[in-house]
C-alpha cells in the first residue's frame, strides 16, 4: 500500500491539473465514497429502532446486502456514475479491504434477517437486533476509514472478520 505522502488521486487529473473529484464526495486519494456507508448505517437504524418499534422490522426484513458499485447503480447519490468509475480505478488493495469489510458487515446483516425471519421470541429478537448493531458500528467506522485513506485502516485481516460474523451468529 502506497503510504498517505505518496497517494495518488484514484482518478487522473483533467487537462487543467485539477483531479475530477474535486466537486464530489468521493475521496480523491482513494476513490471511494462514503455514500455506501449509508446502506449500512440504514440497518443499523433499523436494528436500534426494533426495541422501541418492533414493526419496523419489516423494513429491516426488505433491507438487502449490497456491493459498492450495487449500491450507487441504484443510488439517487449525484455522483454514482463517478463513484462507480472512481472505484474501478482506486488501489485494488484499498478496494480489497472496503471490500472485505462490506461483505462482512452484509453477512451478518443478512445472518441477522434469516434468524428474524424465523420468528423468534421478541426479547431474542430483540437482543439479536442489539447484538448486531453493535457488532457494525466498529465495521462500519473501520470501513469509513478506509474509505478516507487513513492508514491505520490498512489492515484488514479476514480471519478477524469471519471471526465476528461466527461470533454473533453462533449465539
Amino acid at each position: 500500500m502506497k503510504s498517505r505522502e505518496n497517494v495518488e488521486p484514484a482518478v487522473p487529473a483533467s487537462a487543467d491539473g485539477s483531479a475530477r473529484l474535486d466537486d464530489t464526495n468521493i475521496n480523491p486519494a482513494t476513490g471511494l465514497a462514503t455514500d455506501y456507508l449509508n446502506h449500512f448505517n440504514e440497518a443499523v437504524m433499523l436494528l436500534e429502532m426494533f426495541a422501541s418499534c418492533p414493526d419496523c422490522i419489516d423494513d429491516f426484513l426488505a433491507w438487502k446486502p449490497k456491493s459498492y458499485r450495487q449500491h450507487f447503480d441504484g443510488s439517487r447519490f449525484k455522483d454514482r456514475q463517478a463513484a462507480i468509475i472512481a472505484y474501478e480505478a482506486a488501489d485494488p488493495e484499498v478496494r480489497k479491504n472496503l471490500d472485505a469489510l462490506a461483505n462482512t458487515m452484509n453477512a451478518l446483516l443478512e445472518g441477522t434477517r434469516v434468524a428474524m425471519r424465523l420468528n423468534l421470541p421478541r426479547a431474542k429478537s430483540r437482543n439479536l437486533a442489539d447484538r448486531t448493531a453493535r457488532a457494525l458500528k466498529p465495521l462500519i467506522a473501520h470501513a469509513g476509514a478506509v474509505i478516507n485513506g487513513d492508514p491505520a485502516a490498512e489492515d484488514v485481516q479476514p480471519e478477524v472478520l469471519q471471526a465476528t460474523i461466527d461470533a454473533l451468529l453462533k449465539r
